[in-house]
C-alpha cells in the first residue's frame, strides 16, 4: 500500500528536506513534515504555494512526476495586466519558449478564488491592474507557467497549485499535509483510489 501526502506548501519553501550550501538559512519541507520515507513527487518552485504531493513508493513518485502521463496541473495565477481573448487564446494553444512549444494547455479567466492570505503580500501597484486565471497544464517544465504567462505580456505575480489529477488543495491549510490512504497498485501496474488518484 502505496503512503501518500497532500502537503500545502506555503511561499519561500523549498521543495526538498535539506538546504546544503546557501549562505543563509532556507525553510524546506523538514520544517513542516516529520514522516520518514516519504519524497516530493515533482517540484513546485520555492516562490509558489500550493499542493505538493509526498510519497513512499518509486513507481507513483515516477507516475505523478513523469510528463508522459500527463497528469493535469490546475494553478490558480494571478497576473499583472487585463489579461484578453488573444492572450488566452495563445496561452491555450501553446507558446513558444527557449525550450520548445509548450502543448496546449486549459485556460479561462476567473474572479478572484478565495484562497489563504499570502505572507508576504503581492506587492500592488495603484496604477496597474491584475487579474486571475485558471491554468491547466499537463506537461511540468521548470517554472513553465510563469514562462508561459510572461511570454504573452501576463507577468505572474501569484501562483498556487490547486490540484494534480484528482488531487487537491482544498480544505488544507498553508503548511499542514493530510495522508491520502487506500491507495493501491492494481496488476496492471495503475494505482486505484476510492476517491482520487489514477
Amino acid at each position: 500500500m502505496a503512503r501518500l501526502l497532500l502537503f500545502n506548501k506555503p511561499f519561500g519553501v523549498l521543495s526538498q528536506f535539506t538546504d546544503r550550501g546557501s549562505p543563509a538559512a532556507r525553510s524546506t519541507l523538514s520544517d513542516y513534515i516529520a514522516v520518514k520515507g516519504v519524497y516530493p513527487a515533482g517540484r513546485l518552485d520555492r516562490d509558489s504555494e500550493g499542493l505538493l504531493l509526498l510519497c513512499d513508493d518509486g513507481r507513483l513518485q515516477a507516475r505523478i512526476a513523469d510528463p508522459r502521463f500527463k497528469l493535469p496541473k490546475t494553478y490558480f495565477v494571478q497576473v499583472e495586466g487585463d489579461p484578453q481573448e488573444l492572450e488566452l487564446e495563445q496561452l491555450r494553444k501553446g507558446v513558444r519558449l527557449k525550450d520548445g512549444m509548450t502543448l496546449p494547455s486549459d485556460v479561462a479567466r476567473i474572479d478572484e478564488p478565495d484562497l489563504w492570505p499570502r505572507d508576504p503580500p503581492i506587492r500592488q501597484r495603484k496604477l496597474i491592474p491584475d487579474s486571475w486565471l485558471k491554468i491547466t497544464i499537463r506537461e511540468g517544465r521548470n517554472r513553465q507557467v510563469r514562462r508561459m504567462t510572461a511570454a504573452v505580456g501576463l507577468p505572474t505575480l501569484r501562483l498556487v497549485r490547486w490540484s494534480i489529477g484528482d488531487w487537491t488543495v482544498a480544505g488544507i491549510a498553508p503548511g499542514q499535509f493530510e495522508e491520502f490512504s487506500g491507495l493501491a497498485e492494481d496488476a496492471s501496474g495503475s494505482y486505484k483510489a476510492k476517491s482520487a488518484g489514477f
